[in-house]
């Protein structure tokens, strides 16, 4: 304990008197301990800040690269007439009967993947082509695989809707079938169509999109950094008070 009129050492840049001088001292340490607190907050204000960029950005992108994918996609599947058409070996329908209900529905989008008519098993979905010149498709159950239909060396299938009574009149050859159903979006076939009939609505729809988006950011930055101006003024003014 230092004696009254000795110097007391708190800190390197902190010197004062003990004694008529501990009031001094004592405030001198809050307002030492309240300035490293503030400071630790607004470093992890700052963190959380650079934190929430980042995943505002990773967001944006995200969100840009799914729609412009969404977009290219029907684009391509809307002009594109070819029956080997896909996305990295997938082909979307919309569902146009019941024929699949519960399952597949009126308005389900259902995404098949190419498969190898080796690889497809009883009891697999598939998407098929009943009619050699048609371009209508079909999505049943196989309810029988032939390896060898008849000694012919042509590998078939039948087929047979989840919601029909009895199984499909025709057999289907191996070529016509286009693959296994893996996935079935319900009700977002309506939306397809839109985007396929209207693509150029939906083109304009998304620039402004974009645009008010960025334009938005901007505005709230704006503000942002308004508002961290406008709050360090009074702590600037209490220092030369002080």
């Amino acid at each position: 304990m230092p004696h009254e009129g000795q110097l007391w050492k708190y800190d390197p840049a902190a010197v004062i008197y003990w004694g008529k001088g501990s009031r001094v001292f004592q405030r001198s340490v809050i307002e030492i301990k309240g300035d490293e607190n503030n400071g630790a907050v607004e470093q992890d204000e700052k963190e959380m800040t650079r934190s929430e960029k980042i995943f505002d950005v990773v967001a944006d992108i995200v969100v840009y690269l799914l729609s412009a994918a969404i977009l290219v996609g029907a684009f391509l599947f809307a002009f594109n007439a070819s029956p080997t058409k896909a996305i990295f070996g997938y082909r979307y329908y919309t569902v146009l009967t019941n024929s699949m209900s519960p399952k597949y529905n009126i308005g389900d989008v259902i995404f098949v993947k190419l498969t190898d008519p080796e690889d497809i098993e009883v009891g697999d979905v598939i998407t098929f082509n009943p009619s050699r010149d048609g371009d209508t498709y079909l999505t049943h159950r196989v309810t029988e695989k032939y390896d060898d239909y008849e000694g012919t060396g042509v590998m078939c299938f039948r087929t047979k809707g989840d919601a029909n009574d009895s199984e499909d009149s025709f057999l289907i050859e191996s070529e016509r079938v286009i693959g296994t159903v893996k996935l079935g979006i319900p009700k977002l076939g309506y939306a397809v169509r839109f985007v396929q009939l209207k693509w150029y609505f939906v083109a304009a729809i998304a620039v402004m999109l974009i645009v008010f988006s960025s334009l938005l950011r901007m505005y709230v930055g704006m503000d942002d950094d308004e508002d961290e101006d406008s709050g360090a003024l009074p702590n600037a003014d209490a220092e030369n008070r002080a």
